[in-house]
């Protein structure tokens, strides 16, 4: 394969070619029996030294959804990391088996050492604290889908803002399109951190920072929400005093627009009542079912196989 490309960041594709990954999702979403045999013969492995059980099934899922075949492991304690084996010789191992590789890791960098050694696709499903571009990625193809655009939109980020990487991540993403306006409700503990704000500012991004879900919550075109984390605060009055304003319920939804959508990357605790599960605004299991489709469009991408099997002039090469 010529020009073969990773994904361990979200801002390592152009606008234009998420925009075009974004097609390829979405065409399956129409057509899913259409790429029922697309990966006929190619095999995914699934290296995760770390447990998950949704993004892991996710990528399993895409790429038996597109006929191909997966293999891997599902903790370091099954592999021979167990044994002392470096990141770049199980990769340049893998490489030998299979043609395309996701791998979750608990350190910071270790999939880009990976890509670094490795002669197959690498794609990023987590590593630490510091990325998980395919969440950003559904996150943002979900927007998209339900909003019809990236642009030009009011979201409310809320819960945990400081150490949340999939809220850091996102927002990194957004900045790239016009007329966002971003709202972070969050206890002062949990504030987003000052490098994020700072970002915002140097780009002449709006923002505003509140602790009260209810102030604000009637502005939203979106609403994306994270857990509040007990061992996040200094002490438990805090946590007490806190944890109910984060607690999305009925009530609070009867202040919100009739179109706003809540987005939530899941697991959930109790953030998010099951009584809202109902509610047509309530997305997040469309986010799982988008997560889907996202990761199907981004093996294909990676493959070089998206061209063949999309209208013609729907997506430009990578």
């Amino acid at each position: 394969m010529n020009n073969m490309r990773h994904m361990m960041n979200p801002l390592d594709f152009t606008v234009d070619e998420l925009e075009a990954l974004f097609d390829v999702a979405n065409d399956i979403e129409s057509n899913m029996e259409a790429y029922s045999h697309k990966c006929d013969g190619k095999i995914l492995a699934t290296c995760f030294y770390e447990p998950s059980t949704r993004t892991r099934l996710s990528f399993e899922t895409a790429m038996l959804r597109l006929g191909g075949k997966t293999l891997g492991f599902a903790d370091a304690s099954n592999s021979s990391a167990a044994k002392g084996e470096s990141v770049a010789d199980t990769i340049r191992v893998i490489s030998c088996f299979a043609d395309i590789c996701a791998m979750r890791h608990p350190k910071e960098g270790a999939p880009m050492v990976a890509a670094s050694k490795s002669s197959i696709p690498v794609i990023n499903a987590g590593d630490g604290g510091h990325q998980h571009p395919t969440q950003t990625l559904t996150d943002l193809l979900t927007i998209r889908s339900l909003y019809g655009s990236l642009s030009n939109f009011t979201i409310g980020l809320c819960g945990d803002l400081k150490f949340g990487r999939t809220v850091h991540s996102l927002i990194n993403a957004l900045t790239r399109y016009e007329g966002i306006h971003f709202v972070f409700v969050s206890p002062k503990e949990l504030r987003v951190p000052d490098y994020i704000t700072e970002m915002l500012d140097s780009k002449g991004i709006t923002y505003e920072e509140v602790i009260k879900l209810e102030d604000v919550i009637g502005k939203l075109d979106f609403l994306y929400m994270t857990r509040v984390q007990k061992e996040r605060f200094f002490n438990e009055e805090d946590y007490i005093r806190l944890k109910n304003f984060y607690i999305l319920d009925k009530a609070k939804m009867e202040l919100a627009k009739e179109k706003m959508f809540i987005l939530h990357p899941l697991p959930r605790v109790n953030e998010i009542s099951v009584e809202v599960d109902s509610d047509p605004r309530a997305a997040y299991f469309k986010q799982v079912q988008y997560g889907l489709y996202v990761r199907m469009a981004l093996i294909l991408t990676l493959l070089d196989m998206t061209d063949a099997h999309m209208n013609e002039g729907l997506l430009r090469k990578f």
